[in-house]
C-alpha cells in the first residue's frame, strides 16, 4: 500500500469513528431524557459539560503533537527516541489523570451548589470523575498508534467507546429509574457511563498496544533511550500542543459557561424551578439537535486541510487561494440546509424525539447558530494548516470573553435566548477575526457576489420548510402525534434540501465550471442538476 493509500485509508476510518461516535453519543440524549425529569436533565447536563471542559484540557492537542514527533522520529529512523518520547506523553497523561479527577470529584459539590446553583448535580459530577483517570492515556495511546500509521487502533476504541458509555449510561438509569430512585441519583448513573466507556477504550488501546509490542521484538526495534531527558521532550510537547488546545476549547468552554451560569441568571427572572427547566431543555434537547449540523460540514471540509497545509508548505499561493476559498465553501453550503431543516421543523423534532413540546423555540434558535460554529471550526482548522495555531489560540479566547460579556448583558433583556445568542456572537467573532487573520496571507473569496444568491436560496428554503412544518403538524388532530412528527420531519427534511440544492444551481452560487473541484460526493449530488442553470451562468467563473 503506498503512503497516499495508507493516508486515505487512515483518514476515512478516523471520518467513520469519528462520525459514529458522534452519533451514539446524540442518540443516548433521546432515551435519557425521557426516564430524567428536569433536575435530572440539568444535573447530567452539567455533569457532561464539566467533564468534556476538563478532558479538553487534558487532551487535546497533546496526542496530535505526539503523533507527529514519533512519525517523524521514526522517519529519521530513531525508533528509541519516539519511543522515550511515549513514555513522557504516558507520564504526563497518569498525572493529568490523577490530578483532573481529584478537582473533578471533590471540587463537584462546591461548583454545584455555588456555581451553577444545582446541589442535585454534584453527585452526577463525582460519578463521571474516575472517567479521567483513563482518558488522558488513552488519548496519547490514540496519538502515539497514528504517528505509528496505525488509525485502526483509534478509530476502534471510539466506538467501543461510545457503544459501551450509551449501554451503560441507558442501562444504569433504567434501572435505577425501576427501583425508585430519585433523579439526582438516576443522572449519577447515566453519568457513570462515561467510566465504562473509558474502561472500554482502554481495553481495546492496549489490546493493540501488545500485538504491536509482539511486532516491534520481531522486527527487533530498540527500547526506549532513558538518557534522553523528559525536560526536553516536554517543551516540545507543549509548545506544539498548548496552542491547539486553547483553540479546541470554544465548543466545550461555551457549554460549560453555559450549564455555569443559566441557572444564576435566569432565577431572578422566572424562579428557580423554571430555570431548571431551561438548563434541561437547553442541555439535554437543544445541545444534541445543534450537534448535528457541524457532522457532514466539518468533515468535508477537514478533509481538505493536509492539501492547504502541503499548499502552504510549498508556497504555492494559487492553489491555497483555492483549496481555502473551496474549504469555506463546502462547510457552508453543506451545513446550511441540515441548518434550516432542524430549525423549521424544530417543534415536530421536538414532539418526535422529546417527552413534551416545551423548548422548541429554544431548539430552533441553538441550531441556528450553529452555522457560525461550523464557519470557527473550519476557519479554526485552515490556521492550523498553515501554521498559525497561536491565532486560532487568541481569537478563540477573545470569543470566549465576548460569550461571557454577551450573557450577562442580554440574559436580563432576553432570558435564555439572550444567552443563546451570546453563543452565536462568540462563534462570529472568531469566525471573523479567523478570516481577517487568512486573508492577511492569503487572499481568498468565499462567494463573492453570489451572496445574493445564496440569501435568497436560504430564505426560501426556509420559509417553504415552515410553511410545510405548520401544515404537517395539524396531523396530529387525526393520527398519533408521534407518526405525525415523524411524517412531518421527513417531509420537511426532503423538501428543504431539494429546494435549496435546486436554488443553489438556479441562482448561479454553484457553477459548472467549478463542480470538478469540490469533493466526489457533492460532484454526484450537483452534476444532474446543472442542466437547471442559465447557460450564461455555466461558464461563468
Amino acid at each position: 500500500m503506498s503512503k497516499k493509500e495508507s493516508f486515505i485509508k487512515g483518514t476515512i476510518i478516523l471520518a467513520v469513528a469519528a462520525l459514529v461516535a458522534r452519533v451514539l453519543g446524540l442518540a443516548q440524549r433521546v432515551p435519557l431524557e425521557h426516564m430524567l425529569n428536569d433536575i435530572g436533565d440539568a444535573s447530567f447536563t452539567i455533569a457532561n459539560n464539566v467533564y468534556l471542559m476538563l478532558l479538553t484540557v487534558a487532551t487535546a492537542g497533546i496526542p496530535s503533537t505526539l503523533s507527529k514527533m514519533v512519525s517523524e522520529r521514526h522517519a529519521l529512523n530513531k525508533p528509541a527516541e519516539a519511543q522515550r518520547v511515549y513514555h513522557a506523553a504516558l507520564i504526563f497523561a497518569g498525572a493529568a489523570g490523577v490530578i483532573m479527577t481529584l478537582l473533578l470529584y471533590f471540587g463537584a459539590p462546591f461548583y454545584a451548589t455555588n456555581i451553577a446553583r444545582q446541589p442535585e448535580a454534584a453527585a452526577a459530577i463525582q460519578a463521571l470523575a474516575p472517567a479521567l483517570l483513563l482518558f488522558p492515556a488513552i488519548a496519547m495511546m490514540r496519538g502515539y498508534f497514528q504517528g505509528r500509521n496505525n488509525m485502526t487502533a483509534g478509530g476502534i476504541s471510539q466506538i467501543i467507546e461510545q457503544i459501551a458509555r450509551v449501554l451503560t449510561a441507558i442501562g444504569l438509569a433504567y434501572v435505577l429509574l425501576r427501583l425508585g430512585y430519585d433523579d439526582t441519583w438516576i443522572a449519577a448513573g447515566a453519568s457513570f457511563g462515561g467510566v465504562l466507556g473509558s474502561i472500554g477504550a482502554f481495553a481495546v488501546m492496549l489490546y493493540f498496544t501488545v500485538k504491536l509490542r509482539r511486532s516491534d521484538r520481531e522486527l527487533k526495534l530498540p527500547v526506549a533511550d532513558r538518557s534522553i531527558p523528559l525536560g526536553g521532550i516536554y517543551r516540545d510537547i507543549f509548545t506544539l500542543s498548548i496552542p491547539i488546545v486553547l483553540s479546541s476549547l470554544a465548543v466545550p468552554a461555551v457549554n460549560f459557561i453555559d450549564g455555569s451560569i443559566v441557572k444564576p441568571l435566569l432565577m431572578g427572572q422566572i424562579g428557580p424551578e423554571q430555570a431548571t427547566a431551561v438548563l434541561a431543555v437547553l442541555g439535554n434537547r437543544a445541545q444534541s439537535v445543534a450537534g448535528i449540523p457541524p457532522i457532514l460540514a466539518i468533515a468535508l471540509s477537514t478533509s481538505l486541510i493536509p492539501i492547504i497545509s502541503a499548499a502552504f508548505a510549498r508556497k504555492d499561493q494559487d492553489h491555497l487561494e483555492r483549496q481555502v476559498t473551496l474549504a469555506m465553501r463546502v462547510a457552508i453550503l453543506t451545513g446550511m440546509p441540515v441548518v434550516i431543516a432542524l430549525c423549521v421543523a424544530s417543534y415536530s423534532i421536538n414532539g418526535l424525539l422529546f417527552s413534551s413540546l416545551g423548548g422548541s423555540g429554544i431548539i430552533g434558535f441553538l441550531t441556528f447558530g450553529t452555522i457560525f460554529q461550523i464557519t470557527m471550526m473550519t476557519t479554526n482548522s485552515i490556521l492550523l494548516g498553515i501554521g498559525k495555531a497561536k491565532l486560532s489560540m487568541v481569537h478563540v479566547m477573545i470569543g470566549i470573553v465576548v460569550k461571557l460579556a454577551a450573557s450577562f448583558l442580554l440574559a436580563p433583556l432576553f432570558g435564555i435566548y439572550g444567552i443563546i445568542a451570546s453563543t452565536a456572537l462568540c462563534f462570529l467573532v472568531i469566525t471573523m477575526l479567523n478570516l481577517r487573520s487568512i486573508k492577511a496571507i492569503v487572499s481568498f473569496s468565499i462567494l463573492g457576489k453570489r451572496w445574493t444568491g445564496f440569501g435568497l436560496t436560504v430564505i426560501a428554503a426556509g420559509g417553504i420548510g415552515y410553511g410545510l412544518n405548520q401544515a404537517g403538524i395539524q396531523m396530529v388532530d387525526i393520527m398519533p402525534a408521534r407518526l405525525a412528527f415523524l411524517l412531518t420531519c421527513l417531509v420537511v427534511g426532503v423538501a428543504v434540501v431539494i429546494i435549496y440544492l435546486v436554488l443553489l444551481v438556479v441562482f448561479g452560487v454553484l457553477r459548472q465550471s467549478e463542480l470538478s473541484s469540490y469533493p466526489r460526493l457533492l460532484q454526484k449530488v450537483f452534476r444532474p442538476l446543472m442542466r437547471l442553470q442559465p447557460a450564461r451562468m455555466r461558464e461563468r467563473g
